[in-house]
This record gives structure tokens, C-alpha cells and sequence, in this order.
């Protein structure tokens, strides 16, 4: 990894790095904030997702996050939404799609097979090189996200339970197969075939049996303006009164989907996964 920046924060350092990904055939770019507590030793993370459009950058400057993380004693991991660079496939007519939206799939459908592994980035490749080269506890980590990222949030905890130990979401695209965002980006990573879009939808994921050990927790403004057309909170959480998993889905009252709604709530969030994040470590 090549350090690009390094800023001191609440006693800690908000770092960037850059590093050549062989998961998705790129050099990827991202945002890593180091509490106090790891100058003393190695200190539980918290992976968080971003969502269509973002950077590593929105989450770091909007979120208010690394305050909490700094008195929690918690790493918090901010990588990128998609592979990026001048010879990666991009739909520069589409902010849903492409560089930007990558959805936290492994595309298998030609321009996108080669570089589109997000899936693969974060949960395998990811954690492997910051706990080699940063003061991160192995295997001691949890994961959030908001819209495109609560929705890969939600999917890799259902997929990969061993790999977290706490997952959360703002405003997460809980039943993408059903909706716009998902039809089309899924459509054009995966192919035609619906059926293998399931494994990409933590609605579909639970009703197929897959369950998470712990509480989902989930935040979702009510004057959200794509609550209604693109989210679907209400289908996973129907699957999961009609599975052995457990929700708290909160419908906060007045929030919309933006920063200032993950900015009200990030400390919560974050005292939820450092409770998680204590209690089995």
C-alpha cells in the first residue's frame, strides 16, 4: 500500500491509501481512520460501504464518524464503490451503473467479469492486506453501509456470518431484484438470469434460509425520497419475521436519505458494533 495522506484527527490519523488490487485488476483507492488506541495495539475495524456515486471521500468528511470511533477505541475501513481508471468499463451516461456503482457484486458478464469483484475486494482481499500492514485485531471486524452499501452490508454479513461480527445499515436497498437500481446494475454484472441475482439480495438471501447471528440494525429516514420506489425496507423485514432472523428496523421520522440522517445516528451505529465487537472479542 502507498500512504497518500495522513491527517491527525481526535488524537488518531485519518489515513488514504492507494494499492493495486488483483481482486479487481486496478489500483483502488481508500480511507482508513486509526483511533488513538492503536498506537497501544491492534484495535477492532468497522467496514463501511458507501453508496452510489460516493468515494471513500463522502463518508470520511460528511459522516462525523471518526469522533465516535476515536472514544469507541474503533478502526474505521472506508474503501471505494467500484474499481476505477481509464481502462475500466464505465457507463459515463449513468450514475447507476459503472464506476461509482459497483454494487459489491463479482460480475460475471463481459465488459464488467474482469474488474467488477467487489464482492471478493471487500470481504477477502481487503481484509487480508490492512490486517498484514495495520494495527487491525485479525478477524475482529464488523460491517455498516448506506443505500448501494447497506445493501452489500447486508449481503456479505448474510453470505460470509464468520467474516463480522455486527452488521448495520442506513437506508440500505433491501430488496434490490424487485427495484430499478438492482434490475439494472444486476442485470448488466450477472446477465438475464434472475435466478442468479438472489445471492445478491439479502431480502431473497433470508427467505432462502440465510440468517445472521445477532440482530440486523437498520436506520431508515420516513420522507426518504426513494423509500418508496427504490429501498423496500418492509420486504426484508417481513422475511425475517417469517425466518429466525432478527431485525431492528428504526423509521426515523422526518430523515431523508442523505448525510445529515447517517450523521445523526453514526454514533449509535458505531456503539452497536463496538458492544458486538467487545462482547466476542
Amino acid at each position: 500500500m502507498q500512504q497518500i495522506e495522513h491527517i491527525k484527527e481526535f488524537g488518531g490519523w485519518l489515513n488514504r491509501y492507494t494499492h493495486p488490487s488483483t481482486a479487481c485488476h486496478c489500483d483502488m483507492t481508500l480511507s482508513v481512520y486509526l483511533p488513538p488506541a492503536a498506537g497501544q495495539g491492534p484495535v477492532p475495524a468497522v467496514y463501511y460501504l458507501s453508496g452510489l456515486t460516493c468515494t471513500d471521500d463522502n463518508v470520511r468528511v460528511k459522516a462525523g464518524a471518526q469522533r465516535y470511533a476515536a472514544e469507541l477505541g474503533l478502526a474505521l475501513v472506508m474503501p471505494d464503490t467500484s474499481p476505477r481508471g481509464a481502462d475500466v468499463p464505465d457507463a459515463p451516461d449513468r450514475y447507476d451503473l459503472g464506476q461509482g456503482a459497483g454494487f459489491y457484486v463479482n460480475a460475471t458478464r463481459p465488459p464488467w467479469d474482469r474488474h467488477y469483484h467487489m464482492l471478493d475486494y471487500v470481504t477477502e482481499e481487503l481484509p487480508a492486506l490492512l490486517e498484514a500492514h495495520l494495527p487491525l485485531a485479525s478477524g475482529v471486524r464488523s460491517i455498516t453501509g448506506h443505500s448501494m452499501g447497506g445493501h452489500g452490508a447486508l449481503v456479505v454479513a448474510l453470505r460470509r456470518p464468520d467474516l463480522y461480527r455486527a452488521v448495520s445499515a442506513f437506508a440500505p436497498i433491501c430488496n434490490p431484484t424487485a427495484v430499478g437500481w438492482g434490475e439494472g446494475c444486476l442485470a448488466a454484472y450477472l446477465g438475464e438470469d434472475r435466478d442468479t441475482w438472489l445471492q445478491y439480495d439479502a431480502t431473497e438471501l433470508i427467505r432462502a434460509g440465510k440468517t445472521f447471528p445477532g440482530a440486523l440494525l437498520i436506520d431508515q429516514g420516513t420522507d426518504d425520497e426513494f423509500l418508496a420506489d427504490q429501498l423496500h425496507p418492509q420486504a426484508l423485514a417481513t422475511a425475517c419475521r417469517n425466518s429466525d432472523q432478527a431485525l431492528e428496523l428504526r423509521m426515523q421520522p422526518g430523515y431523508d436519505h442523505s448525510y445529515h440522517f447517517i450523521a445523526t445516528f453514526i454514533g449509535e451505529h458505531l456503539a452497536f458494533h463496538a458492544s458486538a465487537l467487545r462482547d466476542t472479542g
